[in-house]
Protein backbone atom coordinates (compact mmCIF):
# COMPACT_ATOMS: atom_id res chain seq x y z
CA UNK A 1 0.00 0.00 0.00
CA UNK A 2 2.77 2.51 0.96
CA UNK A 3 4.09 1.59 -2.47
CA UNK A 4 2.08 4.83 -4.20
CA UNK A 5 3.61 7.23 -1.64
CA UNK A 6 6.85 6.76 -4.15
CA UNK A 7 4.90 9.21 -6.74
CA UNK A 8 5.89 12.58 -5.71
CA UNK A 9 2.81 14.46 -6.10
CA UNK A 10 0.65 12.07 -4.06
CA UNK A 11 2.99 11.83 -1.37
CA UNK A 12 2.83 15.52 -1.34
CA UNK A 13 -0.97 15.52 -1.53
CA UNK A 14 -1.03 13.28 0.79
CA UNK A 15 1.04 14.57 3.28
CA UNK A 16 -1.12 18.09 3.06
CA UNK A 17 -4.01 15.54 3.75
CA UNK A 18 -2.85 14.58 6.99
CA UNK A 19 -1.59 17.77 8.13
CA UNK A 20 -4.12 19.41 7.43
CA UNK A 21 -6.35 16.53 9.61
CA UNK A 22 -4.29 17.16 12.60
CA UNK A 23 -5.15 20.62 12.16
CA UNK A 24 -8.66 19.89 12.10
CA UNK A 25 -8.56 17.81 14.89
CA UNK A 26 -6.73 20.58 17.07
CA UNK A 27 -9.56 22.64 16.13
CA UNK A 28 -12.11 20.44 17.42
CA UNK A 29 -10.60 20.37 20.86
CA UNK A 30 -10.18 24.43 21.29
CA UNK A 31 -13.87 25.02 19.85
CA UNK A 32 -15.43 22.56 22.24
CA UNK A 33 -13.15 24.85 25.40
CA UNK A 34 -13.86 27.94 23.65
CA UNK A 35 -17.29 26.95 23.55
CA UNK A 36 -17.47 26.28 27.43
CA UNK A 37 -15.70 29.52 28.28
CA UNK A 38 -18.09 31.80 25.92
CA UNK A 39 -21.39 29.47 27.04
CA UNK A 40 -20.59 27.67 30.26
CA UNK A 41 -23.32 24.73 30.72
CA UNK A 42 -24.95 25.55 27.34
CA UNK A 43 -21.47 24.84 25.23
CA UNK A 44 -23.48 21.74 24.03
CA UNK A 45 -26.03 23.87 22.37
CA UNK A 46 -23.32 25.83 21.09
CA UNK A 47 -21.37 22.80 19.35
CA UNK A 48 -24.58 21.41 18.03
CA UNK A 49 -25.61 24.53 16.47
CA UNK A 50 -21.88 24.93 15.18
CA UNK A 51 -22.14 21.21 13.40
CA UNK A 52 -25.41 22.45 11.85
CA UNK A 53 -23.96 24.93 10.38
CA UNK A 54 -21.08 22.93 9.21
CA UNK A 55 -23.60 20.39 7.53
CA UNK A 56 -25.22 23.01 5.88
CA UNK A 57 -22.36 24.72 4.69
CA UNK A 58 -21.20 21.14 3.14
CA UNK A 59 -24.41 20.46 1.48
CA UNK A 60 -25.27 24.18 0.12
CA UNK A 61 -21.64 25.18 -0.71
CA UNK A 62 -19.96 21.95 -2.37
CA UNK A 63 -22.77 22.23 -5.93
CA UNK A 64 -21.93 25.41 -6.45
CA UNK A 65 -18.15 24.86 -5.59
CA UNK A 66 -18.03 21.92 -8.09
CA UNK A 67 -20.05 24.00 -10.97
CA UNK A 68 -17.73 27.04 -11.10
CA UNK A 69 -14.13 25.47 -10.28
CA UNK A 70 -13.60 24.25 -13.31
CA UNK A 71 -13.08 27.80 -14.36
CA UNK A 72 -9.72 28.06 -11.67
CA UNK A 73 -6.31 27.10 -11.24
CA UNK A 74 -6.90 23.58 -9.58
CA UNK A 75 -3.57 24.12 -7.29
CA UNK A 76 -3.88 27.45 -7.25
CA UNK A 77 -7.30 27.22 -5.87
CA UNK A 78 -7.01 24.52 -3.21
CA UNK A 79 -3.49 26.49 -1.89
CA UNK A 80 -5.90 29.95 -1.31
CA UNK A 81 -8.72 27.53 0.79
CA UNK A 82 -6.22 26.73 2.89
CA UNK A 83 -4.82 30.04 3.55
CA UNK A 84 -8.21 31.18 3.96
CA UNK A 85 -8.99 28.46 6.63
CA UNK A 86 -5.71 29.33 8.20
CA UNK A 87 -6.84 32.87 8.34
CA UNK A 88 -10.06 32.00 10.38
CA UNK A 89 -8.26 29.82 12.87
CA UNK A 90 -5.69 32.77 13.79
CA UNK A 91 -9.31 35.14 14.28
CA UNK A 92 -10.82 32.62 16.75
CA UNK A 93 -9.05 32.93 19.93
CA UNK A 94 -10.40 36.83 19.57
CA UNK A 95 -14.33 36.17 19.69
CA UNK A 96 -15.83 37.23 22.38
CA UNK A 97 -19.20 36.21 21.23
CA UNK A 98 -20.75 33.31 20.53
CA UNK A 99 -22.51 34.30 17.06
CA UNK A 100 -18.72 35.50 15.78
CA UNK A 101 -18.27 31.78 16.76
CA UNK A 102 -20.97 30.82 14.25
CA UNK A 103 -19.98 33.31 11.47
CA UNK A 104 -15.93 32.09 11.86
CA UNK A 105 -17.39 28.39 11.82
CA UNK A 106 -19.41 29.06 8.42
CA UNK A 107 -16.63 30.64 6.95
CA UNK A 108 -14.12 27.59 7.68
CA UNK A 109 -16.76 25.02 6.90
CA UNK A 110 -17.87 27.12 3.39
CA UNK A 111 -13.92 26.54 2.68
CA UNK A 112 -13.35 22.91 3.62
CA UNK A 113 -16.55 22.24 1.45
CA UNK A 114 -14.74 24.00 -1.67
CA UNK A 115 -11.26 21.80 -0.62
CA UNK A 116 -12.37 18.40 0.05
CA UNK A 117 -14.25 17.47 -3.18
CA UNK A 118 -11.70 19.39 -5.49
CA UNK A 119 -8.49 17.52 -3.64
CA UNK A 120 -10.33 14.16 -3.64
CA UNK A 121 -11.23 14.83 -7.59
CA UNK A 122 -7.18 15.30 -8.26
CA UNK A 123 -6.39 12.03 -7.25
CA UNK A 124 -7.81 9.42 -10.24
CA UNK A 125 -5.84 11.75 -12.34
CA UNK A 126 -2.59 11.33 -10.44
CA UNK A 127 -3.22 7.60 -10.02
CA UNK A 128 -5.16 6.47 -12.91
CA UNK A 129 -4.30 3.17 -11.96
CA UNK A 130 -7.57 1.56 -10.42
CA UNK A 131 -5.26 -0.83 -8.03
CA UNK A 132 -3.64 2.69 -7.06
CA UNK A 133 -6.00 4.52 -6.50
CA UNK A 134 -7.76 1.85 -4.31
CA UNK A 135 -4.72 1.68 -2.21
CA UNK A 136 -4.40 5.87 -2.15
CA UNK A 137 -8.26 5.76 -0.88
CA UNK A 138 -7.51 3.13 1.38
CA UNK A 139 -4.51 5.34 3.02
CA UNK A 140 -6.99 8.36 3.08
CA UNK A 141 -9.40 6.48 5.05
CA UNK A 142 -6.47 5.11 7.52
CA UNK A 143 -5.43 8.99 7.40
CA UNK A 144 -8.76 9.74 8.56
CA UNK A 145 -8.98 7.25 11.81
CA UNK A 146 -5.31 8.13 12.70
CA UNK A 147 -6.84 11.75 13.42
CA UNK A 148 -9.22 10.67 15.32
CA UNK A 149 -7.16 8.69 17.66
CA UNK A 150 -4.22 10.95 17.27
CA UNK A 151 -5.40 14.51 17.40
CA UNK A 152 -6.68 14.58 21.15
CA UNK A 153 -3.89 13.11 22.79
CA UNK A 154 -1.76 16.11 20.79
CA UNK A 155 -4.13 18.57 21.90
CA UNK A 156 -3.83 17.12 25.60
CA UNK A 157 -0.18 17.09 25.22
CA UNK A 158 0.04 21.12 23.89
CA UNK A 159 -2.38 21.71 27.08
CA UNK A 160 0.11 21.35 29.43
CA UNK A 161 2.07 23.91 27.89
CA UNK A 162 -0.37 26.22 26.75
CA UNK A 163 -3.89 27.48 27.16
CA UNK A 164 -6.90 26.07 24.28
CA UNK A 165 -6.33 29.24 22.26
CA UNK A 166 -2.64 28.13 21.21
CA UNK A 167 -4.36 24.98 19.75
CA UNK A 168 -5.83 27.66 17.15
CA UNK A 169 -2.09 28.17 16.02
CA UNK A 170 -1.53 24.87 15.48
CA UNK A 171 -4.95 24.85 13.52
CA UNK A 172 -3.67 27.75 11.44
CA UNK A 173 -0.24 25.62 10.75
CA UNK A 174 -1.54 22.56 9.67
CA UNK A 175 -3.41 24.62 7.25
CA UNK A 176 -0.34 26.67 5.57
CA UNK A 177 1.19 23.20 5.77
CA UNK A 178 -1.29 21.63 3.50
CA UNK A 179 -0.84 25.19 1.30
CA UNK A 180 2.89 24.87 1.36
CA UNK A 181 2.93 20.87 0.24
CA UNK A 182 0.26 21.58 -1.94
CA UNK A 183 2.27 23.90 -3.60
CA UNK A 184 5.12 22.23 -4.14
CA UNK A 185 3.38 19.21 -5.68
CA UNK A 186 3.76 18.84 -9.04
CA UNK A 187 -0.38 18.99 -9.48
CA UNK A 188 -1.35 20.37 -12.61
CA UNK A 189 -2.20 24.07 -12.52
CA UNK A 190 -4.25 24.05 -15.62
CA UNK A 191 -7.98 24.24 -15.81
CA UNK A 192 -10.57 21.58 -16.86
CA UNK A 193 -10.84 21.14 -20.44
CA UNK A 194 -14.74 22.33 -20.49
CA UNK A 195 -17.54 24.36 -18.60
CA UNK A 196 -21.28 23.32 -18.46
CA UNK A 197 -22.94 26.23 -19.71
CA UNK A 198 -26.41 28.04 -18.65
CA UNK A 199 -27.66 30.02 -15.91
CA UNK A 200 -26.55 29.77 -11.89
CA UNK A 201 -29.08 27.53 -10.81
CA UNK A 202 -28.23 24.77 -14.25
CA UNK A 203 -24.37 25.20 -13.57
CA UNK A 204 -24.71 24.67 -9.73
CA UNK A 205 -27.39 21.67 -10.38
CA UNK A 206 -25.61 20.34 -12.74
CA UNK A 207 -23.26 17.84 -10.98
CA UNK A 208 -25.95 16.85 -8.44
CA UNK A 209 -28.28 15.69 -11.87
CA UNK A 210 -25.76 13.56 -13.51
CA UNK A 211 -25.15 12.07 -10.02
CA UNK A 212 -28.77 11.15 -9.22
CA UNK A 213 -29.38 10.08 -12.74
CA UNK A 214 -25.86 7.43 -12.17
CA UNK A 215 -28.20 3.98 -10.79
CA UNK A 216 -24.65 2.78 -8.95
CA UNK A 217 -24.43 6.50 -7.69
CA UNK A 218 -28.08 6.71 -6.09
CA UNK A 219 -27.03 2.92 -4.98
CA UNK A 220 -23.85 4.88 -2.96
CA UNK A 221 -25.97 7.52 -2.07
CA UNK A 222 -28.03 4.46 -0.24
CA UNK A 223 -25.26 2.64 0.98
CA UNK A 224 -23.77 6.18 2.90
CA UNK A 225 -27.36 6.76 4.02
CA UNK A 226 -26.77 2.99 6.34
CA UNK A 227 -22.87 4.46 7.07
CA UNK A 228 -24.21 8.18 8.08
CA UNK A 229 -27.22 5.62 10.13
CA UNK A 230 -24.36 3.82 11.95
CA UNK A 231 -21.90 6.72 12.52
CA UNK A 232 -24.20 8.83 13.97
CA UNK A 233 -24.89 6.62 16.80
CA UNK A 234 -21.62 6.79 17.42
CA UNK A 235 -20.56 10.11 17.07
CA UNK A 236 -23.53 11.42 19.15
CA UNK A 237 -24.42 8.81 21.94
CA UNK A 238 -21.06 7.24 22.77
CA UNK A 239 -20.23 9.67 25.40
CA UNK A 240 -23.85 9.51 26.69
CA UNK A 241 -23.75 5.83 27.01
CA UNK A 242 -20.17 5.73 28.49
CA UNK A 243 -20.44 8.59 30.87
CA UNK A 244 -24.02 8.97 31.87
CA UNK A 245 -25.46 5.42 31.37
CA UNK A 246 -22.61 3.15 32.36
CA UNK A 247 -20.71 6.26 34.92
CA UNK A 248 -17.31 4.89 33.39
CA UNK A 249 -14.09 7.54 33.28
CA UNK A 250 -12.91 9.82 30.45
CA UNK A 251 -10.85 7.06 30.01
CA UNK A 252 -13.38 4.67 28.83
CA UNK A 253 -14.64 6.80 26.65
CA UNK A 254 -11.54 7.25 24.67
CA UNK A 255 -11.28 3.14 24.45
CA UNK A 256 -14.76 3.10 23.24
CA UNK A 257 -14.15 5.34 20.45
CA UNK A 258 -11.15 4.01 19.59
CA UNK A 259 -12.61 0.80 19.04
CA UNK A 260 -14.68 2.08 16.83
CA UNK A 261 -11.64 4.02 15.13
CA UNK A 262 -9.27 0.16 15.05
CA UNK A 263 -12.13 -1.93 13.44
CA UNK A 264 -12.29 1.01 10.47
CA UNK A 265 -8.92 0.93 10.33
CA UNK A 266 -8.16 -2.65 10.02
CA UNK A 267 -10.77 -2.68 7.20
CA UNK A 268 -9.02 0.39 5.50
CA UNK A 269 -6.12 -1.75 5.41
CA UNK A 270 -7.86 -4.82 3.91
CA UNK A 271 -10.06 -2.99 1.10
CA UNK A 272 -7.70 -3.28 -1.55
CA UNK A 273 -7.81 -7.11 -1.18
CA UNK A 274 -11.36 -7.50 -0.76
CA UNK A 275 -11.91 -5.61 -4.06
CA UNK A 276 -9.75 -8.07 -5.78
CA UNK A 277 -12.42 -10.80 -4.67
CA UNK A 278 -15.35 -8.82 -4.34
CA UNK A 279 -17.58 -6.20 -6.88
CA UNK A 280 -17.91 -3.07 -5.37
CA UNK A 281 -21.50 -3.87 -5.52
CA UNK A 282 -21.40 -6.93 -3.48
CA UNK A 283 -18.74 -5.41 -1.40
CA UNK A 284 -20.86 -2.38 -0.21
CA UNK A 285 -24.22 -4.10 -0.35
CA UNK A 286 -22.69 -6.63 2.08
CA UNK A 287 -21.14 -3.87 4.76
CA UNK A 288 -24.48 -2.02 4.49
CA UNK A 289 -26.54 -5.51 5.32
CA UNK A 290 -23.71 -5.91 7.68
CA UNK A 291 -24.42 -2.56 9.71
CA UNK A 292 -27.93 -3.27 9.94
CA UNK A 293 -27.97 -6.79 11.14
CA UNK A 294 -25.15 -5.41 14.05
CA UNK A 295 -27.65 -2.17 15.10
CA UNK A 296 -30.05 -4.66 15.42
CA UNK A 297 -28.79 -6.76 17.77
CA UNK A 298 -27.11 -4.19 19.47
CA UNK A 299 -31.40 -3.02 19.93
CA UNK A 300 -32.11 -6.54 21.02
CA UNK A 301 -29.01 -6.96 23.46
CA UNK A 302 -29.29 -3.61 25.44
CA UNK A 303 -32.90 -4.24 25.90
CA UNK A 304 -33.02 -7.64 26.92
CA UNK A 305 -29.64 -7.27 29.08
CA UNK A 306 -29.50 -3.64 29.26
CA UNK A 307 -25.97 -1.37 28.57
CA UNK A 308 -23.44 -3.32 28.90
CA UNK A 309 -19.70 -1.92 28.21
CA UNK A 310 -18.31 -5.01 26.67
CA UNK A 311 -21.41 -5.23 24.52
CA UNK A 312 -20.02 -1.62 23.48
CA UNK A 313 -17.03 -2.55 22.59
CA UNK A 314 -17.44 -5.31 20.48
CA UNK A 315 -20.19 -3.51 19.00
CA UNK A 316 -18.40 -0.27 18.20
CA UNK A 317 -15.55 -2.35 16.54
CA UNK A 318 -17.73 -4.06 14.46
CA UNK A 319 -19.48 -0.86 13.33
CA UNK A 320 -16.15 0.56 12.39
CA UNK A 321 -14.97 -2.13 10.14
CA UNK A 322 -18.38 -2.35 8.59
CA UNK A 323 -18.62 1.46 8.61
CA UNK A 324 -15.21 1.93 7.11
CA UNK A 325 -16.14 -1.00 3.98
CA UNK A 326 -18.92 1.61 3.25
CA UNK A 327 -17.28 4.51 2.44
CA UNK A 328 -13.55 3.54 1.89
CA UNK A 329 -14.57 2.46 -1.97
CA UNK A 330 -17.32 5.74 -2.65
CA UNK A 331 -14.10 7.39 -4.77
CA UNK A 332 -14.06 4.26 -7.14
CA UNK A 333 -17.59 4.58 -8.36
CA UNK A 334 -16.94 8.23 -8.50
CA UNK A 335 -14.35 7.55 -10.74
CA UNK A 336 -16.03 5.30 -12.86
CA UNK A 337 -18.90 7.24 -13.31
CA UNK A 338 -17.13 10.99 -14.21
CA UNK A 339 -15.12 12.11 -17.40
CA UNK A 340 -11.78 14.04 -15.91
CA UNK A 341 -13.47 17.15 -16.94
CA UNK A 342 -16.54 17.04 -14.65
CA UNK A 343 -15.11 14.78 -12.04
CA UNK A 344 -14.87 17.77 -9.61
CA UNK A 345 -18.37 18.03 -10.23
CA UNK A 346 -19.31 14.49 -9.25
CA UNK A 347 -17.19 14.62 -6.71
CA UNK A 348 -18.89 17.80 -4.82
CA UNK A 349 -21.88 16.44 -5.57
CA UNK A 350 -21.24 13.58 -3.54
CA UNK A 351 -19.70 15.41 -0.85
CA UNK A 352 -22.55 17.35 -0.38
CA UNK A 353 -25.59 14.61 -0.67
CA UNK A 354 -23.59 12.39 2.06
CA UNK A 355 -23.74 15.13 4.22
CA UNK A 356 -27.37 15.21 3.57
CA UNK A 357 -27.78 11.46 4.86
CA UNK A 358 -25.72 12.66 7.99
CA UNK A 359 -28.25 15.79 8.54
CA UNK A 360 -31.00 13.36 8.77
CA UNK A 361 -29.07 10.83 10.87
CA UNK A 362 -27.44 13.25 13.39
CA UNK A 363 -30.64 14.45 15.01
CA UNK A 364 -32.46 11.25 14.73
CA UNK A 365 -29.65 9.60 17.06
CA UNK A 366 -29.89 12.45 19.23
CA UNK A 367 -33.57 13.00 19.84
CA UNK A 368 -34.19 8.77 20.24
CA UNK A 369 -31.55 8.67 22.46
CA UNK A 370 -32.75 11.15 24.62
CA UNK A 371 -36.97 11.01 24.51
CA UNK A 372 -36.67 6.77 24.18
CA UNK A 373 -33.25 5.67 25.50
CA UNK A 374 -30.40 4.06 23.97
CA UNK A 375 -32.20 0.67 22.74
CA UNK A 376 -34.62 2.62 20.80
CA UNK A 377 -31.61 4.41 19.34
CA UNK A 378 -30.43 1.93 18.50
CA UNK A 379 -33.59 0.58 16.67
CA UNK A 380 -34.74 3.53 14.90
CA UNK A 381 -31.14 3.91 13.47
CA UNK A 382 -31.37 0.50 12.32
CA UNK A 383 -34.86 1.59 9.94
CA UNK A 384 -32.80 4.12 8.78
CA UNK A 385 -29.54 1.83 7.84
CA UNK A 386 -32.31 -0.82 6.41
CA UNK A 387 -34.05 1.66 4.00
CA UNK A 388 -30.85 2.68 2.83
CA UNK A 389 -30.08 -1.42 2.40
CA UNK A 390 -33.27 -1.90 0.47
CA UNK A 391 -32.65 1.02 -1.82
CA UNK A 392 -29.33 0.45 -3.07
CA UNK A 393 -30.26 -3.11 -3.62
CA UNK A 394 -33.67 -2.37 -5.46
CA UNK A 395 -31.78 0.55 -7.72
CA UNK A 396 -27.98 -0.57 -8.28
CA UNK A 397 -28.01 -2.82 -11.17
CA UNK A 398 -26.62 -6.61 -11.10
CA UNK A 399 -24.89 -6.29 -13.94
CA UNK A 400 -22.88 -2.65 -13.63
CA UNK A 401 -21.03 -2.52 -16.51
CA UNK A 402 -19.12 0.19 -17.96
CA UNK A 403 -19.60 -0.29 -22.20
CA UNK A 404 -22.81 0.21 -22.84
CA UNK A 405 -24.35 -0.36 -25.95
CA UNK A 406 -26.01 2.86 -27.03
CA UNK A 407 -27.10 5.48 -29.89
CA UNK A 408 -27.48 8.78 -30.76
CA UNK A 409 -30.01 9.52 -33.88
CA UNK A 410 -30.14 13.21 -32.63
CA UNK A 411 -26.35 13.80 -33.15
CA UNK A 412 -25.23 14.83 -36.87
CA UNK A 413 -23.01 11.96 -38.76
CA UNK A 414 -19.85 14.36 -38.10
CA UNK A 415 -20.59 15.04 -34.46
CA UNK A 416 -16.89 15.07 -33.10
CA UNK A 417 -18.38 12.30 -30.52
CA UNK A 418 -19.63 10.22 -33.41
CA UNK A 419 -16.37 10.38 -35.16
CA UNK A 420 -14.48 9.07 -31.82
CA UNK A 421 -16.97 7.54 -29.85
CA UNK A 422 -18.81 5.18 -32.10
CA UNK A 423 -16.87 4.06 -34.73
CA UNK A 424 -17.92 0.87 -36.73
CA UNK A 425 -15.28 -1.60 -34.93
CA UNK A 426 -15.92 0.41 -31.40
CA UNK A 427 -19.81 0.89 -31.18
CA UNK A 428 -19.52 1.19 -27.69
CA UNK A 429 -17.30 2.81 -25.13
CA UNK A 430 -17.55 3.72 -21.17
CA UNK A 431 -20.80 5.33 -20.30
CA UNK A 432 -20.75 8.12 -18.39
CA UNK A 433 -24.21 10.78 -17.54
CA UNK A 434 -22.30 14.24 -19.23
CA UNK A 435 -23.98 17.06 -21.42
CA UNK A 436 -24.48 14.49 -24.92
CA UNK A 437 -25.70 10.91 -22.74
CA UNK A 438 -28.34 12.72 -20.42
CA UNK A 439 -30.01 9.61 -19.40
CA UNK A 440 -28.79 6.25 -18.23
CA UNK A 441 -29.84 3.45 -21.22
CA UNK A 442 -32.16 1.01 -19.70
CA UNK A 443 -31.24 -2.42 -18.86
CA UNK A 444 -31.10 -5.13 -22.05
Amino acid sequence: MLGILTDRTYRHLFLAQLVALIGTGLLTVALGLLAFELAGNEAGQVLGIALAIKMVAYIAIAPVVGAFSSRLPRKTFLVALDIVRAGVALFLPFVTEVWQIYGLIFVLQSASAAFTPTFQASIPDILPDEEDYTKALSLSRLAYDMESLTSPLIAAAFLTVISFNGLFAGTAIGFVGSAILVLRSGLAIGRAAKFHSGGVWARTSHGMVMYLKTPRLVGLLAVTLSAAAAGSMVTVNTVVIIREELALSQAAYAITLGAYGLGSMLIALSVSSILRKLTDRTALLAASAFLTGLLAALAALTLLMGIQWPIILGGWFCLGAAYSLCVTPAGRLLRRSSHADNRTTIFAAQFALSHACWLIAYPLAGWLGASLGQSAAFAGLCALSLAGLVIAARVWPRRDVTQIVHAHPDLPADHPHIRDGHQPDEPVHTFVIDDIHTQWPKPT
